[in-house]
């Protein structure tokens, strides 16, 4: 954690949130990701050992907790307190700035398509998936050729990158590079479709549901925190 030695409120902020994965561990901690393990699948790139060392400053700084939740077999999970929920206007307001002045075309080496079903999976709108299970295909192509599935359910959201055996109900077919720009909000969901050759078929009622099934927004904070940003 860097010190600035200066007696001012931004600088003695940045010491806190100023280095490298924090604010984007607390963007993730805002849109609902609880585990250590889920954190790092959010973040490639981030070694282990660095998110275990961020979590603990951001806890020493008094922005998040750590609860040991469970009757049986306890698992860990890291919550915001309330310092920690109050970054969501900081967190907003840079997505703002960044749409504005800083957000282009996606590079090569930021279309990574897990990194885009993990987002996917965790901003599922489940109160809006029908009753039954519903199994979705994704055919990216573009710079490579990759294929995955996600299983949804009220109660669960699965990410397979082998063929779960199932009937598929929903097929995806897209550039990767043009459903990461519908993913971040740069271009609607009819632009992806008529402009871009965002393909989705499979049965008409679930085609036409399909699009309210996600928060679009990657960077936006989704639920109640949501609500918030109206």
């Amino acid at each position: 954690m860097s010190k600035y030695g200066q007696y001012c409120p931004v600088a003695k902020a940045l010491e806190i949130l100023g280095d490298r994965w924090t604010l984007l561990i607390v963007r993730d901690l805002l849109t609902g990701t609880r585990h250590f393990n889920d954190l790092e699948r959010g973040l490639p790139g981030i070694s282990r050992a660095l998110l275990a060392r961020r979590l603990r400053q951001l806890q020493q700084a008094g922005v998040i907790e750590k609860r040991l939740n469970g009757s049986g077999r306890k698992t860990t999970e890291y919550r915001l307190t309330q310092a920690g929920q109050e970054l969501l206007d900081v967190v907003t307001s840079l997505m703002v700035w960044g749409e504005e002045w800083a957000f282009g075309e996606p590079t090569p080496e930021e279309l990574n398509p897990v990194l885009l079903m993990w987002w996917m999976r965790n901003r599922v709108n489940v109160e809006r998936l029908p009753e039954h299970r519903v199994v979705a295909q994704f055919d990216f192509h573009g710079a490579e050729r990759v294929t995955f599935w996600l299983i949804l359910a009220t109660d669960d959201v699965t990410i397979c990158l082998t063929d779960p055996g199932y009937e598929i109900n929903v097929l995806v077919t897209a550039d990767l590079a043009a459903f990461f720009k519908l993913w971040a909000g740069r271009i609607s969901y009819q632009e992806a479709l008529v402009n871009y050759k965002v393909s989705v078929e499979g049965i008409p009622s679930l085609i036409r549901a399909f699009p309210d099934w996600f928060g679009w927004r990657a960077a936006a904070p989704v639920g109640h925190n949501a609500r918030l940003l109206n």
